[in-house]
C-alpha cells in the first residue's frame, strides 16, 4: 500500500493528457448553439469534443478553486437534459486564480481535454475539462444549481461494468449505465454539485485534510464504524472522499465513526489519490463516535502472547517512540516476543552506506522500559545497504523484541544477510541452521525488498519457530477507480514468488518435524482472502488466524473508506488444532487521525 508519507500535492494535479484524448485530431470550433455542457460530457468517460475547441458553452459557476496545481471553476448548466447519463458540470481549468464567483452566469469558449490526475501509467480514469478558457460574464448573483443528493438509495450495489477487452479492458468506451454501477454513477455527476447528509466518517482525517465517508451505513459495517473490504467484489459503492475548498485549518480532524452531520455540498472532483471527490463548498458539522483505542488481555503465564507490529519507518529522529512503546506495554500488554516491520538504521534515511539499527532498536527498548514495560533483548540482521527496498537510506529491516524473562531465543551462529538459513533434524526435532536467520535472501523473488527473517525461541521448554516478514507493497496497482476494471494488480507477481519462498521453508520444517510450532507473521501487504495468502497456507502448512474473527472484525488497516487486513499472523496446524488460539486485531492506529503508524499490531496468544 503505497506510504501517507509520499509526496503529494493539495489539489489536483493536471498531469498528462490521457490516451484516448490524445489521439483526437483537432477540428475547427463547434457551433455554439449545440454544445452545451451535457453534450461535452458525453454519455461515456470520453467528451465527444475531445481535442476540439467548443464556443460559448453556457452555465452557472458553482464554485471556484484558488490553491494548487488545478486553478480554475465548476460550469454547471441549470437546464438539464433528460439523459441521465450526461454529467450537467464540467471544470473549467484557468491554470490561474479565476476571476469568476459562484452564481456567476457565463459563457465559456475553449478546448475540451481529458486529463489522467497522476499521469497515464496510472491507469486511472479521465478528467473531462475545459482548458485554454475565454470566459464571458452574462450576469452574477446567480442562484447555484440545486445540489444532487448522494445517498444510499442513489448508488447501485454494483461498483464497475468489466472492461472492454478491446480496449485492453478500459471502461472509457462504454456507454455509461448510472442505474446499474457505481462508477458510472459517480461519472454521470462529474464536475456537478453534489450533496450527502449525516455521513459516517470511515476513514479518518489524514495529514492532506482528507476524509472518506460512506452514504450506505448499513454496507458491510465494522463495529467500530468503518466499512470492511472483505472480497475483490466487496468494494463498497457507499465510499466517498472529501475535501475542501476552503482553509485547510478548519477541515475536520475526525476519527472513524464521527459522523459529518448536516449536509455537505460542492462539486465533485476526481483525483488520484482516490478517484471521485466531493470537494467541498460546504462542510457538515463534526459529530463525534467516541472511539477508543483497544487493549487487548494480558496473556495468562503458561499463555505464549507473539505480536507483529509494523511501526513505519522508525528511526531514532522520530518523535513517536515513547507512543509506540506505550503502545506496546498498554494495549498489547507487553508481549513475549514481538515482531517489528520498518525498523530503519541508526540514521533513518540518510543514504550513507549506515546499515546499523542497534540505536533505533535500543531507543525504543528503553522507551519501553520507561513506560513500565520489560526490558526486552532483541535479534535481527542488517541489510546490504540499498538492496532491501523502502525509503531510499533507511535499510528498513524486520526485528525480534523478546522478553528473557518469559521466553528465550536461541542464538546459533552462521546468519547474515545473505546467507540462506536451513532446516536440520537434530534427536528427531526440527533445527535451524542460524539462528537468527534469513530465507533464501539471494531468491529473485526478494529483488528490492525485505528478506524474512527466521528465528528459534523457547517457552516452557517448547520450541516455537517464527518468520518475520514484510512483503512487497501493493505500489504500482491499479487502483479501484481505474478506468482498467478490474484493476490491475500488478505486484501480486512478485508477492506471489515472496509466499512460495515462505512456504516452503515452513513444509522443510514440518517435514523434519509434523507437529513443529511454526508462525509466520508480519506486514503481508495483502488480503486474508488473497492468492498472496492462498499460497502462504499452502495445503495446510500455514493457517491466516486472523480468520478466526468474525468477517466484521477483519481489518489491520484503513485504505480509501476500506477497512482490510495487510498485516497477519499465521500459524501451523499443531497451534491451530492444539494450542487454544486467541487472536486479536488491536486497533490503535488505523482508525484514528493522530495515528503513529498506519497499521494495527496483531496479537497471537496460544499454549505451546
Amino acid at each position: 500500500m503505497p506510504s501517507r508519507s509520499s509526496a503529494r500535492l493539495a489539489a489536483l494535479t493536471v498531469a498528462a493528457v490521457c490516451s484516448a484524448a490524445s489521439a483526437v485530431v483537432l477540428t475547427s470550433p463547434a457551433h455554439a448553439a449545440s454544445v452545451r455542457v451535457h453534450d461535452v460530457q458525453g454519455t461515456t468517460r470520453i467528451s465527444p469534443f475531445a481535442g476540439q475547441k467548443v464556443t460559448d458553452v453556457p452555465g452557472i459557476v458553482t464554485a471556484t478553486r484558488t490553491y494548487g496545481s488545478s486553478k480554475g471553476f465548476w460550469l454547471q448548466d441549470p437546464t438539464p437534459d433528460d439523459n441521465p447519463a450526461t454529467s450537467e458540470g464540467v471544470f473549467v481549468f484557468t491554470s490561474s486564480t479565476p476571476k469568476v464567483a459562484p452564481g456567476d452566469s457565463v459563457t465559456v469558449t475553449g478546448t475540451v481535454s481529458e486529463f489522467v490526475p497522476g499521469g497515464a501509467s496510472s491507469g486511472n480514469q479521465s478528467l473531462t475539462e475545459i482548458t485554454k478558457p475565454t470566459v464571458t460574464t452574462v450576469s452574477t448573483g446567480n442562484a447555484v444549481p440545486a445540489p444532487v443528493v448522494v445517498d444510499e438509495n442513489a448508488v447501485p450495489d454494483a461498483y464497475a461494468p468489466a472492461g472492454d477487452t478491446a480496449a485492453a479492458g478500459s471502461v472509457n468506451g462504454l456507454t455509461l449505465d448510472p442505474s446499474k454501477y457505481a462508477l458510472d454513477y459517480y461519472e454521470s455527476l462529474e464536475g456537478m454539485n453534489v450533496q450527502v447528509a449525516d455521513a459516517r466518517v470511515v476513514t479518518a482525517t489524514d495529514p492532506y485534510s482528507e476524509l472518506w465517508v460512506t452514504v450506505k451505513p448499513n454496507e458491510h459495517p465494522s463495529p467500530r464504524g468503518g466499512t470492511v473490504y472483505g472480497s475483490y467484489d466487496s468494494q463498497n459503492t457507499g465510499r466517498l472522499q472529501i475535501q475542501s475548498l476552503g482553509s485547510a485549518a478548519g477541515f475536520p480532524t475526525a476519527n472513524v465513526g464521527d459522523t459529518l452531520a448536516g449536509t455537505t455540498t460542492g462539486p465533485l472532483d476526481f483525483n488520484q489519490y482516490g478517484g471521485y471527490t466531493l470537494v467541498a463548498s460546504e462542510l457538515g458539522t463534526l459529530r463525534s463516535g467516541g472511539l477508543e483505542r483497544e487493549t487487548t488481555q494480558k496473556q495468562s503465564d503458561r499463555e505464549l502472547a507473539v505480536a507483529t507490529y509494523n511501526v513505519e519507518n522508525l528511526d531514532p529522529s522520530d518523535a513517536t517512540f515513547d507512543q509506540h512503546a506505550a503502545a506496546i506495554v498498554h494495549n498489547l500488554q507487553s508481549p513475549d516476543i514481538v515482531s517489528l516491520e520498518e525498523i530503519q538504521d541508526n540514521n533513518g534515511a540518510k543514504d550513507d552506506g549506515t546499515v546499523d539499527a542497534s540505536e533505533t532498536v535500543n531507543k525504543l527498548i528503553d522507551a519501553i522500559v520507561a513506560a513500565g514495560g520489560p526490558k526486552y533483548e532483541w535479534r535481527s540482521i542488517d541489510p546490504v545497504n540499498d538492496q532491501d527496498g523502502g525509503e531510499p537510506g533507511g535499510n528498513i529491516r524486520q526485528a525480534f523484541l523478546f522478553n528473557p524473562e518469559r521466553v528465550s531465543f536461541t542464538d546459533r551462529a552462521g546468519g547474515d544477510s545473505t546467507t540462506a538459513v536451513g532446516v536440520t533434524k537434530v534427536r528427531g526435532k526440527a533445527q535451524l541452521t542460524a539462528s537468527p536467520g534469513r530465507i533464501d535472501p539471494a531468491n529473485a523473488a526478494w529483488a528490492n525488498s525485505r528478506k524474512p527473517l527466521a528465528g528459534e525461541f523457547v517457552f516452557h521448554g517448547k520450541t516455537v519457530f517464527v518468520i518475520a516478514n514484510h512483503l512487497n507493497s501493493k505500489g504500482g496497482d491499479q487502483g479501484l477507480t481505474s478506468q482498467y476494471q478490474p484493476p490491475v494488480r500488478s505486484s501480486e507477481i512478485q508477492r506471489h514468488a515472496q509466499a512460495t519462498v515462505v512456504n516452503a521453508f515452513v513444509k522443510d520444517i514440518l517435514s523434519v518435524q509434523k507437529n513443529a510450532n511454526v508462525i509466520a507473521l508480519g506486514d503481508m501487504n495483502d488480503f486474508e482472502f488473497s492468492g498472496t495468502a492462498r499460497i502462504l497456507e499452502g495445503d495446510g502448512e500455514l493457517w491466516s488466524a486472523i480468520k478466526s474473527l468474525p468477517k466484521s472484525e477483519r481489518y489491520t488497516y484503513d485504505y480509501q473508506g476500506n477497512q482490510q487486513v495487510l498485516d497477519q499472523i499465521l500459524v501451523s496446524p499443531a497451534i491451530r488444532r492444539d494450542c487454544g488460539l486467541e487472536y486479536d486485531s488491536v486497533h490503535i492506529n488505523s482508525e484514528f487521525s493522530d495515528q503513529i503508524s498506519d497499521h494495527d499490531p496483531q496479537v497471537l496468544r496460544f499454549r505451546p
